[in-house]
């Protein structure tokens, strides 16, 4: 069995925040490409336009997930290499996604489920009047 030599290891983003690998935390995420995928969208802010582009269709008294988010958690995903829809019901319980979608991990709320993103892609797609918003999803 490999032993880590050092146990922590420790970088800080742009503004200000650090990020922090530890190695005695147990299981909490196996994607630590999230960190650089978000702060490289810090920057570029593509995933915000992203979410600008989505109409929301959906009674905003129901609305637990922003549209933006549910494109932020979803592109990150696909970023990730989870295309599939049905891996949203394990990576909705990561707290490292959760933070680079924005919610607030300590909290222990989930992100959207593989049902809520397909709801919202089907209903974007049938919903939508014009061909550019069915490139988009």
């Amino acid at each position: 069995m490999t032993q880590c030599t050092q146990p922590r290891l420790e970088s800080k983003a742009p503004d200000g925040r650090t990020f922090t690998a530890a190695f005695d935390g147990g299981n909490i995420t196996s994607d630590g490409g999230i960190p650089l995928l978000r702060l490289v969208d810090d920057k570029c802010k593509i995933l915000e336009r992203f979410g600008q582009c989505i109409t929301d269709y959906r009674d905003r008294s129901r609305i637990q997930f922003p549209a933006t988010q549910l494109a932020t958690q979803r592109v990150l995903s696909v970023a990730l290499g989870y295309e599939d829809l049905n891996d949203h019901d394990i990576l909705r319980s990561d707290p490292l996604l959760a933070a680079a979608v924005g919610a607030d991990p300590r909290s222990g709320s989930k992100l959207a489920s593989s049902a809520t993103l397909g709801r919202i892609e089907k209903s974007a797609l049938s919903l939508a009047q014009e061909d550019r918003y069915r490139k988009l999803l």
